[in-house]
């Protein structure tokens, strides 16, 4: 027996599109966000009722429109999160977002892709693999993150990075690709911006 769509993501499996509980998912959102991103944005409150029903979870979480996302359903935010605007979900495969995590306007999570080869693309194969933001991550505005990352704990992504690999816990990470800077230090505590404030 074949595979359901949902299972080979689940399996990080190559995929077809076509599921119509899929598609079923990604409308109802659509019909969601564009009703939440209509509303002025000085309306827009903490725990919208309708981005409680669009995310699996969806802790503490304040999202200044306009946002998007494909299915929602797969995004999991913890408490005290920000989001600002003009930030993309896609979120084929699972989003999962710790406390404490702050995204700068126009970040990108992107779980889904297509294979390299031109031959698996042209027959419209795709793959998604689960992005993992843990606690007290601060992602930089205009940042880009991958199929299958995870961000360690505590860590900063700097505006403009591609984030292609796993970054570590407690570290400044920056640029295309997205490289470990430097770890986060008790300097840190007394300087709120690198060189340019003690």
């Amino acid at each position: 027996m074949d595979k359901s769509v949902k299972d080979r993501i689940r399996d990080g499996e190559l995929f077809r599109p076509g599921d119509p509980e899929m598609h079923k998912d990604m409308c109802n959102a659509r019909n969601i966000l564009y009703e939440f991103n209509a509303r002025n944005a000085l309306n827009v409150g903490r725990n919208e009722p309708m981005l409680k029903e669009l995310f699996k979870e969806s802790g503490d979480v304040h999202i200044l429109p306009p946002f998007n996302c494909e299915y929602g359903k797969n995004i999991s935010f913890g408490h005290t999160c920000f989001v600002n605007f003009d930030c993309i979900f896609l979120d084929t495969a699972p989003i999962n977002i710790g406390n404490h995590v702050l995204f700068g306007p126009r970040v990108t999570l992107i779980t889904v892709g297509h294979p390299v080869d031109p031959n698996w693309r042209n027959e419209g194969d795709m793959y998604a693999f689960p992005i993992n933001i843990e606690d007290n991550v601060w992602i930089g505005a205009g940042v880009i993150i991958n199929p299958g990352v995870t961000i360690g704990k505590n860590t900063v992504i700097g505006s403009g990075s591609v984030v292609t690999k796993d970054i570590p816990s407690g570290v400044v990470a920056v640029g295309n690709p997205c490289r470990v800077l430097r770890e986060i230090n008790e300097e840190d505590k007394v300087r709120y911006f690198k060189d340019k404030r003690r």
